[in-house]
């Protein structure tokens, strides 16, 4: 008899070589490398994405996909970081979480109606499902992605 396995696939550029890599977050406990350069794979933080990858990596993640559409001078992003960052630790492999960067990637930002930053906007299934304008406490971060 087959035993069902879960699978959470998720898709994400490496961040020392550039390589998009699908990597099971169930199976995170496996230690991830990138098949590229061998290097870790970490998800216990924010991986940041451009337009070049936005979409791949969207409609290629299984579990809810968290974005900060952010800028490097903007304040109020700046104080979310560490939430962000807590948030990831606390939910890795539940939950992705990803950056754009408002400045470098603009037609994913003019896309999605980015008008006012921070902005997080969750995906089920390669799709919008929930969006949030402004700074955003722990609460707030789980019932987007809930």
């Amino acid at each position: 008899m087959t035993q069902a396995t879960d699978t959470r696939p998720a898709i994400t550029r490496c961040v020392f070589c550039g390589k998009l890599n699908r990597v099971d977050l169930a199976r995170l406990g496996d230690g991830p490398r990138c098949a590229e350069c061998h290097k870790p794979m970490r998800f216990d933080r924010p991986v940041k994405v451009t337009d070049a990858d936005f979409d791949t990596v969207i409609a290629g993640t299984r579990v809810p996909v968290l974005v900060d559409f952010y800028a490097d001078w903007c304040g109020p992003c700046r104080m979310m970081a560490p939430i962000l960052d807590e948030f990831a630790h606390q939910r890795t492999g539940e939950v992705l979480v990803l950056k754009l960067d408002t400045d470098a990637s603009k037609a994913s930002a003019a896309r999605f109606g980015i008008r006012g930053i921070p902005t997080l906007i969750a995906f089920r299934d390669g799709k919008e499902s929930r969006r949030h304008v402004g700074m955003a406490d722990r609460r707030v971060l789980d019932g987007l992605v809930s």
